[in-house]
């Protein structure tokens, strides 16, 4: 039988709330939540079990407290606020529990909203969290609070959404790696969307795909440094002057090689393929062909999901397979008005490192070369990029 500590929360809300002066109604407010926290804890303690969706309405419960705080606090600071469930904004979802996917009437139920919200007012909402059209609460996925800040800038809509981080906006590259990656001011969606899928972790995808539509500049700054502009994300942006924006990589990925003389003039052996991936459900990243062989890159978190060794199976009853394991993806976000200069340079580059590229793929994002090496030379590779493109 498991055991329900719900008075240490109690507690830390509680106390956070009398040391900040917040008055009573907003402590009667937190214990409210947390009463009913205690009582789910406890049907879940009697059933034994915890359900998708019994996960989504367990893990609102931080959210909701704490826009409560928030906003009482700034009310006190003398910044009229307003706590908001997303839900009571108009946030409606999927049911698709721990994946929910934003529906399309939530726009105009937002804007209908806010338009009649008092504009002297801050809404403070919360993040990653909606309710399906039976009122179950839900959660967004990965990049789920981000995902909330540009539906609701785009419903409003609003000239510019910020998206608050760690870093001052999109680095040139990830310093963890390199010390002297620099902020980006400006980049593109589609480049934002590139380097997202790539490995750079500011900004999922999914989340951009709101501020894309309606067009809205999303910009990165960094809640430790305040003062610093951060990266603006918008639909263009002049790229005369620029050669590489930045350099991202996806780690730990394995190359799949795929050999077969069926494939010469067979206009069905393609899809063929591909129709194996999807009945194993594993995606694919990165695709480079030729009239005889196939290359393509998997994801380690998505081959987990999927049935590799069945897909191989599948694929060796059709082709020559080689499965190379430990590689990365580096990738180029650049002007490829100028891709052959861009390609002269790291090829330059990994010859005089003694790195042999096994693929090279132009995206058709047109934004984006990507270059599949071991892993044992990424972070080399990414370093004596860097210097050459940023430091010279």
């Amino acid at each position: 039988q498991g055991q329900i500590f719900v008075d240490s929360l109690r507690t830390m809300h509680v106390a956070t709330a009398n040391a900040l002066e917040l008055g009573p109604t907003v402590v009667a407010s937190l214990n409210e939540l947390l009463d009913e926290l205690q009582r789910l804890l406890e049907g879940i303690k009697y059933i034994g079990e915890l359900t998708p969706r019994t996960n989504d309405a367990l893990v609102s419960f931080g959210e909701r407290l704490s826009v409560r705080i928030v906003s009482a606090t700034l009310n006190k600071l003398g910044v009229p606020a307003q706590p908001f469930d997303a839900w009571s904004l108009g946030m409606l979802t999927s049911s698709e529990f721990g994946n929910a996917e934003v529906l399309d009437a939530t726009y105009s139920r937002i804007k209908e909203k806010l338009t009649k919200f008092d504009g002297m007012i801050v809404p403070v909402v919360t993040g990653f969290i909606g309710q399906d059209d039976r009122g179950r609460i839900t959660t967004l996925g990965r990049g789920g609070s981000d995902l909330t800040a540009t539906v609701v800038g785009s419903a409003y809509p609003v000239d510019e959404i910020q998206v608050w981080k760690d870093v001052d906006g999109i680095m040139t590259a990830d310093p963890r790696l390199v010390k002297t990656a620099k902020p980006v001011d400006f980049v593109t969606y589609e480049e934002a969307a590139e380097l997202a899928f790539f490995g750079a972790e500011v900004l999922h995808p999914i989340s951009m795909m709101p501020a894309i539509k309606s067009k809205i500049p999303v910009r990165v700054k960094n809640s430790y440094n305040p003062a610093a502009t951060g990266t603006v994300i918008s639909e263009k942006r002049d790229k005369s002057d620029t050669l590489v924006t930045a350099i991202t990589s996806k780690n730990n990925i394995q190359l799949v090689d795929i050999y077969s003389s069926r494939m010469l003039g067979q206009y069905g052996f393609l899809a063929k393929v591909f129709t194996i991936f999807s009945s194993c459900q594993i995606s694919v990243d990165v695709v480079a062909s030729s009239d005889v062989s196939l290359s393509l890159t998997l994801d380690n978190k998505q081959s987990q999901k999927g049935n590799v060794d069945e897909l191989l199976k599948q694929l060796r009853e059709v082709a020559e397979v080689i499965v190379l394991k430990d590689r990365a993806i580096v990738s180029l976000i650049s002007n490829l008005d100028r891709a052959s200069e861009v390609m002269a340079i790291a090829f330059h580059v990994m010859q005089e490192l003694g790195i042999t590229v096994e693929m090279l793929s132009q995206g058709a994002s047109k934004v984006n070369i990507s270059l599949v090496v071991q892993m044992k030379d990424r972070e080399r590779l990414i370093q004596a990029l860097h210097a050459r493109f940023f430091e010279t």
